[in-house]
């Protein structure tokens, strides 16, 4: 049985009243548990997963009253014994660092730095991780911050988020939302433009699944949050735009900015992010959303345990992982927590 399968593991319960102890194994396996927390609070992260181990680094802490903390820190989690372990150290501090994996390589791509105009610097620089320290590598064209990013075989793609708007770039105000999409082909003097995303968003969330690039949710700084659901096909240059991520029946809010999302099982896991309200204050999201490919449809999971927004999303083998994140709308309080849904 698909641990995804919601629909499934109901009927299966049912017809299987005599079996407490399996039956209640499989109601595990549908929901949110507890692993071991990553070493240190953060928040705007991403994740991927390299030698069958899940990484992730960079990212804030906001702190009131001090300047923003921006880490340089990365670690490595593996599943079967349930422990982080310190990798090497970032160049330099960056939150929003896009990590992906290609099928030999580890990626740290872009996000924001501190610098003189300000601690939202959008960067353009990339590092590959050779052994024990990180190499700088072919730098994007212009930058380009919280945006999606995955590899696909030996190809690096990075879509959507924020590159400046003007000739400032030290604010978050400075960014715009784009919609670009590039690609680094191993071998290739740069990065190449591919066919850009059908609606140019931020702070969405992105994973590989049947060979396509599937992109949820986002943010837009004008028109807030979307649930817009797009896939890619890198064999036929396409997007095609499908059903979207219904909005939160608990706040009536859209669910986009700052999830977070991995595939496992055949479908989608979409969950977290936050919302604003006019004028101040808002929420983060407890929903996790499943998506069906075969019914072109989302279905209500279990709610997340920990509700997060900036938090990384990684699956391994059937298990999807929800890593650290801010626990309150905006940078108010990062966590550490990592919690796991699957079996």
């Amino acid at each position: 049985m698909s641990i995804l399968d919601r629909r499934a593991f109901l009927a299966a319960a049912g017809a299987s009243a005599a079996l407490p102890f399996e039956a209640c194994a499989r109601e595990a396996a549908e929901n949110w548990s507890p692993r071991a927390a990553l070493p240190w609070p953060v928040q705007e992260i991403y994740a991927a997963v390299h030698q069958g181990r899940i990484v992730t680094g960079g990212g804030l802490v906001a702190r009131q009253g001090q300047p923003l903390h921006i880490e340089d820190r990365t670690a490595f989690y593996d599943a079967p014994s349930n422990a982080w372990t310190p990798g090497p150290s970032l160049p330099a501090p960056r939150h929003h660092p896009m990590f992906m994996a290609t099928d030999r390589d580890l990626y740290a791509v872009g996000g924001y730095a501190r610098s003189e105009a300000g601690e939202w610097t959008n960067t353009t620089t990339a590092w590959v991780l050779d052994g024990e320290t990180w190499r700088e590598v072919t730098s994007l064209s212009s930058p380009q911050a919280e945006a999606v990013g995955v590899g696909l075989g030996e190809t690096l793609h990075l879509i959507t988020g924020r590159t400046p708007g003007g000739a400032a770039n030290g604010n978050w105000n400075d960014q715009a939302d784009t919609d670009r999409h590039l690609v680094l082909v191993p071998g290739a003097p740069g990065w190449e433009i591919a066919r850009p995303c059908p609606m140019a968003r931020n702070s969405a969330a992105a994973t590989v699944m049947d060979g396509a690039i599937w992109v949820a949710g986002g943010r837009t700084v004008s028109g807030g949050g979307t649930g817009r659901l797009d896939r890619y096909t890198p064999s036929e240059d396409r997007w095609d735009t499908l059903a979207p991520i219904p909005p939160s029946p608990t706040t009536g809010q859209q669910v986009g900015g700052g999830l977070a999302m991995a595939a496992a099982g055949g479908k989608l896991v979409a969950f977290g992010g936050e919302w604003f309200q006019r004028g101040g204050g808002g929420g983060v999201f407890t929903e996790t959303w499943i998506y069906d490919p075969a019914a072109d449809g989302w279905e209500a999971g279990p709610p997340m345990r920990t509700p997060r927004h900036g938090l990384a999303a990684a699956a391994v083998g059937d298990v999807v992982y929800a890593i650290a994140g801010g626990e309150v709308v905006s940078g108010g309080r990062a966590g550490s927590v990592v919690e796991a849904f699957g079996s």
